[in-house]
């Protein structure tokens, strides 16, 4: 019986060892996968679809792959536009000591380098699914690079980062938000 034991714990150890040590986003405010609450929702007088408060939620991650020196951090629904997809945030220069962003504090900002999304801001543009176009998912991702704090200029698109990224690129993580103005 001790036997049995002593190699079901050995057996258990590595995997939950590794387990520890996998790259996560995620979020105190939705789980992965879940719907997004209305105040996450863009707020856009001239667009009917942006519904709600425009306010950033809560993201916070752990274990991000060694030798991070900064990260980077896109929201896309990839059937915006119709199929075309929308880019919602191109945040990056977030240093590799911070583990998260409070609920709030991506729309303001500040504490990391604006890209420019679809909507043509520097900063968090939430959720703004037109009626009739069912569940939309928005995929937070975050990057992990090798590239120091500062090295990339304001204003990137996702496309123009993602090709400066290129041999940067240490690992991801990603959670998903839905949302839709049914």
């Amino acid at each position: 019986m001790k036997k049995l034991l002593c190699a079901t714990v050995l057996a258990v150890l590595p995997i939950t060892t590794l387990a520890a040590s996998v790259f996560t986003l995620q979020s105190q405010d939705f789980s992965d996968n879940a719907l997004l609450d209305k105040k996450f929702a863009g707020a856009n007088k001239s667009n009917p679809s942006c519904t709600g408060e425009n306010i950033s939620p809560e993201l916070n991650w752990s274990a991000t792959p060694a030798g991070t020196r900064s990260l980077v951090l896109l929201m896309t629904d990839p059937v915006g536009a119709k199929g075309l997809g929308v880019t919602h945030m191109v945040a990056y220069n977030i240093p590799a000591s911070r583990s998260s962003f409070p609920q709030g504090a991506l729309t303001e900002g500040n504490d990391y380098t604006g890209g420019k999304n679809t909507p043509g801001t520097l900063h968090y543009y939430g959720p703004c699914p037109p009626k009739g176009s069912g569940l939309h998912h928005y995929n937070f991702v975050l990057i992990a690079t090798d590239l120091p704090v500062g090295q990339l200029k304001a204003g990137l698109t996702q496309a123009e980062l993602v090709a400066q990224l290129k041999g940067h690129a240490l690992g991801a993580a990603s959670t998903v938000g839905r949302f839709s103005n049914e």
